[in-house]
């Protein structure tokens, strides 16, 4: 009996390739967005509007990007949407990355996929994944957005076998587990094994369009049957071995370790479900973004750093659930996954953002003043005050003194730091204020002033850092001004 998995996000490479990878800051492969447009309205699609084409990348600016991510040592690059058959020099691209020695795996709803396309994308050794959730031309149409869409699909998977798939390149069907077609999806996951195919079933990430229609959604534990189901078929009918874990039937997610995602419009992310921009290679270099992203570092630190229930399941050695959905269900790329059944019954113990200060912070009143954290982005986090007549800082005039400044600006640090670690209900994180440089007081603030701070980190060394804070009511700035502080790792 072998052990499989699908070719999904790390399973082609060793796990002594990806730890090596996440340790040295490098790439292995890279997801590429060519372009946002497509013709179909998917109800499922990870983005809610089709974006304007014209700010996208340009050519040269794409080759750039991909001769950057295989300097970082990506071998794969793997091609997204938008739909990228509509992309008008999708064929220069492809023979761009092919010629570069890498491999290429594309997702696609078919458009386009005539069968000299079919053969053009056979000769470069392209891995396709034809986007297929269903055998019933309405329901496909349904949940597509567009009518024609069955036929669209099958007239290109027609075209792909002509051409010569699955002999030598990897074909396979994209398909989301939605109310839709939960039911025929084992029968599915068999017709397409049977014809040497390669199955990409996927748990639903609640974002863009998705959010918008609940009528896709299935519970965790009727997902967790069909991820059951499968297993048994796969083991008993063709031999392979695997077991059951969120989001990808026969397959682990373990991208953040070693990939990243880019857009069109040059925005990298730690993958489409982690929608918090990391830097934009039109301003920065791949490997500076990289190798300088909190986020990046926290995600490939995840066994130190998933809070709740997944950060203590015994199968956290080789799962931390979905990123994206963890996100964009809490707020917190290091939540717990929300959907996993696992944490059906545990959903008091996946903390969201925002959160109370009192819970990630030690300070107590009077001296804390930092109500809530916010939310937490890329070297970025905003929290939130009110200014009350009890507070240490504020005087008998009903005003905030000046010198409450830094300390509430380290506090919305502290604020941030507290909340990544907190685990099992509690913070570990402890840290100090050290020195305050360029502070500007441009505005007072009173009793029954709401106030919004925002920190950014600006260089890291080591357990310290320099900030800049900004202290804002409403859309006016407070006051803003540069401080260093230490703070345990």
């Amino acid at each position: 009996m072998s052990s499989c998995a699908s070719r999904i996000y790390g399973a082609e490479f060793t796990r002594e390739e990806i730890e090596a990878a996440s340790k040295s800051g490098r790439l292995l492969s890279m997801e590429i967005e060519f372009n946002s447009v497509c013709n179909f309205r998917c109800l499922y699609c990870y983005t809610a509007n089709q974006q304007n084409p014209a700010d996208e990348l340009t050519p040269d600016e794409f080759r750039d990007a991909i001769l950057q991510a295989k300097d970082l040592g990506a071998r794969k690059i793997i091609i997204l949407g938008g739909e990228p058959m509509l992309y008008p020099r999708i064929m220069e691209m492809i023979r761009f990355i092919r010629g570069e020695g890498m491999e290429m795996e594309m997702f696609t709803n078919g458009v386009n996929i005539t069968a000299d396309a079919a053969r053009q994308l056979y000769e470069n050794m392209v891995v396709v994944a034809l986007k297929m959730n269903t055998f019933n031309e309405k329901v496909q149409d349904t949940l597509s957005g567009r009518n024609g869409a069955y036929k669209q699909i099958q007239e290109a998977f027609k075209n792909l076998k002509a051409a010569g798939y699955p002999r030598g390149v990897s074909l396979g069907a994209s398909s989301v587990i939605c109310r839709q077609n939960i039911n025929e999806l084992a029968d599915m996951w068999v017709w397409l094994r049977d014809q040497d195919l390669t199955p990409y079933f996927e748990m639903i990430t609640p974002q863009g369009s998705a959010k918008q229609n609940g009528a896709l959604d299935v519970s965790s534990q009727e997902v967790h049957e069909l991820f059951r189901t499968i297993s048994r078929i796969d083991r008993e009918r063709y031999g392979h071995q695997w077991d059951p874990q969120p989001p990808l039937v026969a397959g682990e997610c373990r991208r953040h370790q070693f990939s990243c995602s880019l857009n069109s419009r040059g925005d990298i992310q730690p993958c489409v479900g982690v929608t918090i921009p990391l830097g934009n290679l039109r301003k920065q270099k791949l490997a500076d973004i990289i190798r300088g992203s909190e986020v990046i570092e926290d995600l490939r630190n995840y066994k130190n750093m998933i809070k709740g229930p997944c950060g203590t399941c015994e199968k956290s050695d080789v799962c931390y659930g979905c990123r994206g959905a963890a996100y964009q269900r809490t707020g917190d790329y290091l939540a717990s996954d929300p959907l996993c059944w696992k944490n059906a019954d545990r959903q008091d113990s996946i903390v969201t953002l925002p959160v109370d200060a009192s819970r990630v912070i030690p300070h107590q009143p009077p001296v804390r003043v930092v109500e809530r954290l916010l939310d937490v982005k890329d070297l970025v986090s905003e929290s939130e005050l009110s200014v009350t007549k009890d507070m240490i800082f504020t005087g008998e005039d009903g005003t905030l003194d000046a010198a409450s400044y830094p300390e509430i600006i380290s506090q919305a640090l502290a604020a941030e730091k507290g909340f990544k670690h907190l685990r099992n209900g509690r913070s570990s994180f402890e840290g100090a204020l050290l020195g305050i440089k360029n502070l500007s007081v441009r505005g007072t603030a009173k009793v029954g002033d709401r106030l919004r701070v925002r920190v950014t980190k600006t260089a890291r060394y080591g357990e310290f850092a320099i900030l800049w804070g900004e202290v804002f009511r409403g859309a006016e700035v407070v006051a803003q001004g540069e401080i260093k502080v230490w703070h345990n790792k």
